[in-house]
């Protein structure tokens, strides 16, 4: 059931970015009267699925979902339609369109992708607003487990105040922001220093096959007592906290774990808090630091407010304050997918190792359907769509404009046989890219 969930909200997201995309140069096409032979949801390689058609335009389903696309009359495209563009041009095909026209049809794709993703994020501040843990709301540091991290310098108890001299705001914005940062300005003790990161930090992260970089830290709560616990019949049960071990005070999971560390083997006094009380009863604790107890690894933001750990804020938009929300939002996901490219592009950084295909956007969805989950995924991917096809590659629509600038600037027009030869090379790229991250999901698979 999981899997149909999850593969459900896949299809679902992609479709939808698929068809609005190639509706974005489907419109200005028509709007130019520029003939649009096809309009494809997935790739149609040998047979469809479903077609129709009405008027000029095929409308159809393919069989291969690797994306969509639309044919326009007179385009070299991935179709590769050299016998069309072999006879005299048509005033309805593209290429007889004038530059400024062609531009925008290319353009189109990617300014619905970015429109969209805007108007979900407005749409998502007005209806569900924000709920936020403020950065100086966590007074007692951040849970760091991650040896990776450790080994950098970054230690469980710190507070990371800036990265690269920009302020942290919210605890969401922390493990994105040292991932692609370099000096990390930390508190620890009270006092202040900065953690340089090394340059492959992130190739050390994807290499160690840790999950889990920065989390905050929670209570260890109990979730259940087996039978085969040591502890069975001590008293402990079910939604416990425990809060102390003989001397060691122990607010926090982590802390536990510490006190357990140097326990073993003994009898002590465990404080627990239930139902707003302290009480205490006595504990076992294996040679091996255990206490046969299954515990809570995290907890929902409801459950920590309530227990005084952590003061979440909530803030409501109106209809017109969302619109300036909901465009800050689309432009920090714009600012930081490009961060993240330009780390991919940097071979020091080893960035490219945690590129993913298909297997990786798959990943992202929850196993339970969450619609403000699905929308804010579908904003993301809209933005990653729009700027990946930008890239001036060509075969996608940042090539395209590329080749339409240079004619604009320059006032001259590059040749048939020239943009056939560049289309193949483009779509070579593009599979090669494709095979490149896709390999990486089957690797990441196998050896993690």
């Amino acid at each position: 059931m999981e899997f149909v969930i999850k593969i459900s909200q896949f299809l679902l997201s992609l479709s939808l970015l698929i068809v609005l995309h190639e509706f974005g140069h489907f419109i200005p096409a028509k709007a130019f009267k520029t003939r649009v032979e096809k309009f494809y949801l997935f790739f149609d390689v040998k047979f469809s699925l479903f077609k129709k058609k009405i008027g000029d335009t095929v409308y159809g389903i393919g069989w291969l979902p690797l994306g969509g696309y639309v044919k326009i009359s007179g385009m070299i495209d991935e179709s590769m339609d050299t016998e069309q563009m072999a006879q005299e041009p048509q005033p309805w095909e593209f290429r007889s369109k004038p530059a400024w026209q062609r531009l925008i049809i290319m353009l189109g794709g990617v300014t619905v992708n970015f429109v969209l993703a805007i108007l979900i994020y407005i749409g998502m501040s007005y209806y569900y607003g924000d709920k936020f843990l403020p950065n100086d709301n966590i007074k007692d540091g951040l849970l760091i487990e991650n040896t990776v991290a450790n080994k950098a310098g970054l230690l469980t108890g710190d507070r990371i105040i800036a990265v690269d001299g920009s302020k942290i705001e919210t605890f969401s914005e922390i493990s994105e922001k040292v991932l692609f940062g370099k000096e990390i300005t930390i508190e620890r003790n009270g006092e202040q220093s900065v953690v340089t990161l090394p340059e492959d930090f992130l190739s050390q992260l994807i290499d160690s096959k840790q999950k889990g970089l920065i989390d905050l830290r929670t209570p260890f709560a109990i979730v259940e007592v087996p039978d085969s616990s040591q502890n069975k019949g001590s008293g402990i049960r079910k939604g416990d906290i425990i809060i102390g071990l003989n001397d060691y005070k122990t607010k926090y999971a982590d802390e536990v774990k510490l006190a357990l560390e140097q326990l073993k083997g003994q009898e002590v006094s465990a404080t627990v808090l239930r139902d707003g009380n302290q009480i205490s009863f006595p504990l076992n604790i294996s040679k091996d630091g255990k206490l046969g107890l299954v515990y809570a690894a995290g907890s929902t933001p409801e459950t920590l407010e309530a227990l005084g750990y952590y003061q979440f804020n909530t803030k409501s938009y109106g209809f017109f304050e969302s619109f300036p929300v909901g465009l800050n939002k689309a432009y920090e996901k714009v600012d930081s997918y490009i961060t993240q490219f330009k780390a991919i592009f940097t071979p020091s950084t080893g960035a490219y190792k945690g590129v993913g295909g298909f297997k990786a956007i798959y990943d992202i969805f929850p196993n339970f359907w969450n619609w403000q989950v699905f929308w804010s995924i579908t904003a993301f991917l809209s933005i990653m769509l729009g700027v990946l096809n930008l890239l001036p590659i060509p075969a996608l629509d940042g090539g395209h404009v590329m080749f339409l600038l240079y004619e604009m600037i320059s006032g001259r027009k590059p040749g048939d046989k020239f943009m056939e030869y560049a289309q193949m090379v483009g779509f070579f790229i593009l599979i090669a890219l494709v095979l490149f991250a896709n390999g990486n999901d089957i690797f990441k698979a196998i050896f993690n």
